[in-house]
């Protein structure tokens, strides 16, 4: 009797075992069948956030590419603008009038006695107009004089880089035998210019009650 109560407990166990493990393959057969359906969810979760990606990364690349023709755009205005100035610039540095910066002064004897010849050259990298007449100042230890404008027509002249014009002072020569004045400095305004340079000169007039003839300075270019 011992024996079968044995027996019986042992088959007894057994089946419970069996049980046991037929329940839990039911159950991992379960649990299989629910992961598969939240794989699934995630697959499809997985798609939309790539979808959301990959257009959030065509809004970003268009953006960019939108940014970067803006940008390209301006730098190809700037450089048209740049290249269109350039050639302005030069035209008008070419046309534009000369400034006593840019010319250097010289004196020298004229033709006759009573001239002095006043050489004025430009120093700059453009061409550059002179047209009128120069304002000159003669200055003493009197007094300062002004020089009168001829009746000679002004012409246009065109100065390269390097070149040179000039214009005549006339004014009496001291033939009185006295000690006259001298003017010892000229004070030169280019035409159409506001700077002046100062010129050392050596000029001795006679003293007058102003009823001789005056200082006259014609225009610049003639004279030639």
């Amino acid at each position: 009797m011992r024996v079968q109560k044995i027996s019986l407990l042992a088959v007894a166990v057994a089946a419970g075992l069996s049980l046991t493990a037929c329940g839990s393959s039911d159950n991992n057969s379960g649990g299989g069948d629910s992961s598969s359906p939240s794989g699934a969810a995630s697959d499809t979760s997985g798609t939309q956030g790539s979808g959301g990606s990959t257009g959030s990364t065509g809004s970003t690349g268009s953006t960019g590419s939108g940014a970067t023709g803006s940008t390209g755009s301006t730098g190809q205005n700037g450089g048209q603008s740049s290249s269109a100035h350039g050639p302005a610039g030069s035209g008008r540095a070419s046309g534009a009038g000369c400034t006593t910066a840019h010319l250097s002064f010289s004196t020298s004897g004229g033709m006759g006695e009573g001239e002095l010849i006043v050489n004025m050259k430009n120093t700059g990298s453009a061409n550059c107009t002179l047209h009128g007449f120069p304002g000159v100042d003669l200055k003493s230890k009197d007094g300062t004089v002004s020089a009168s404008r001829s009746k000679l027509t002004a012409p246009t002249v065109t100065l390269q880089p390097g070149a040179e014009t000039r214009f005549t002072l006339h004014y009496p020569p001291n033939n009185s035998g006295g000690s006259g004045e001298t003017f010892t400095q000229l004070v030169v305004t280019p035409p159409n210019e506001t700077h002046s340079t100062t010129l050392n000169a050596g000029i001795n007039v006679p003293v007058t009650d102003g009823s001789g003839p005056g200082i006259t300075v014609d225009p610049v270019g003639t004279g030639k």
